[in-house]
């Protein structure tokens, strides 16, 4: 099983919408809030180099920036 990272805001569209294709899809995710976890934030953007979210890794390598389906479903349920 792949390691999912989301980075993420409660206010965010696009962040509920990737958590939701996880749920959907049974793919197992760790959610951090950058809204409130300061340090969870600067990694996020050590990582991405940006305050966009929702940034999500898989697996420590593959940086999505943003609720790409394409690229998850690739990369998560082939």
């Amino acid at each position: 099983m792949k390691k999912v990272e989301i980075y993420s805001t409660a206010t965010c569209h696009f962040c509920h919408l990737a958590k939701e294709f996880f749920t959907e899809n049974k793919i197992a995710f760790t959610d951090y809030n950058v809204g409130t976890d300061l340090d969870k934030r600067k990694e996020m953007v050590d990582k991405s180099g940006q305050l966009g979210v929702p940034v999500i890794v898989v697996d420590e390598k593959e940086v999505i920036v943003g609720f790409d389906r394409e690229k998850l479903s690739q990369l998560l349920l082939t």
